[in-house]
């Protein structure tokens, strides 16, 4: 689809979820689509969990051996704010995406799991993957389940061959190994880890992988969480949870878009696909910098059912039955 090299215009947007009211955060996502297509872009990333929210600071009422009655009540709420794919909510998105390549960080809900996912949609409201968060960090792990190799898409589109990696999924050294081997071009980071260090690790896999690097974090306050939420940052609705920090990098670890910290904003750059024959030139991690007669790596992609129905035996008998 893409076979000569040329600029694609994407954004990251840096903002804030209306936690724990879907509606409302599609809404103010089809609002920042529509800046972003003002500025020319022509595929744009939205920071993790961006719908559904990242519950920063609460604690759902859980220690070690005990859950409270008001903290099911809170993951409730949580559930309840999740979507579903295939689902009404999905199609709104992808109405809110048209004309544009969207990827956007989502929490989804299957059966009684949460998952933080990402999904890819093209510019026709197709839903081109999804990939689920393979690692929750720390505390994530009470409320997220985990994703298995079915859900490790790179998507190939008219602007490139575009992955994701979900947050501190991008410091897991083989996932990222296998994303490189999978051809990834721009390498979308959905994140909500605003430290400073953080856009040294953007920098390292646009080196390690020869790929243009896209980081979209929120940025969000304590007003943009209900009122009687509970979190260890205090009530103050200007009080800062998550502060920013999105970039663009180009494959020889460049700053196209600087590191932004000063609040909500949308930063666009061009990208030269041509860049990436240019840095592959002395380094390719899956080619000729690559030494598969020491270092092999095996992926499993199958997707990993807790409950498989074969219905070959049941087949058998009614075959028997005819027969008789």
């Amino acid at each position: 689809m893409n076979p000569e090299p040329r600029s694609v215009v994407a954004s990251v947007v840096q903002a804030g979820s209306i936690a724990f009211d879907t509606p409302a955060t599609i809404e103010k996502l089809g609002d920042l689509m529509a800046d972003a297509r003002s500025q020319g872009s022509e595929l744009v990333v939205f920071p993790e969990a961006f719908v559904g929210g990242y519950p920063k600071g609460h604690d759902f009422g859980a220690v070690v051996g005990s859950r409270t009655e008001d903290g099911r009540d809170w993951f409730r709420r949580y559930s309840e704010a999740a979507i579903v794919i295939p689902g009404p909510d999905l199609d709104t998105i992808a109405d809110a995406a048209a004309g544009v390549y969207l990827v956007t960080g989502v929490i989804e809900r299957e059966h009684g799991t949460l998952y933080c996912s990402v999904i890819f949609l093209d510019p026709d409201g197709r839903l081109l993957g999804v990939h689920r968060k393979l690692m929750p960090t720390a505390s994530e792990r009470l409320i997220w389940g985990f994703g298995d190799g079915s859900t490790m898409p790179v998507a190939e589109t008219s602007v490139g061959r575009i992955g994701a990696a979900i947050c501190w999924e991008n410091y897991m050294p083989l996932y990222r190994a296998a994303m490189y081997a999978k051809g990834v071009q721009i390498w979308c980071a959905p994140t909500v880890d605003d430290r400073q260090r953080w856009t040294s690790s953007m920098q390292h896999i646009s080196l390690e992988g020869r790929t243009f690097v896209l980081s979209a974090n929120q940025y969000a306050t304590r007003g943009d969480y209900p009122p009687d939420y509970v979190t260890a940052y205090g009530n103050d609705p200007d009080t800062v949870l998550i502060g920013g920090g999105s970039c663009i990098v180009d494959p020889h670890g460049r700053f196209l878009a600087e590191p932004d910290r000063s609040g909500e904003t949308i930063l666009t750059a061009e990208l030269d696909l041509g860049e990436i024959t240019r840095g592959t030139f002395d380094f390719d991690p899956v080619g000729h910098y690559s030494r598969p007669d020491v270092f092999q790596l095996t992926v499993d992609e199958g997707k990993k059912n807790p409950v498989v129905f074969d219905s070959s035996g049941a087949e058998e008998q009614t075959a028997i039955g005819r027969e008789l």
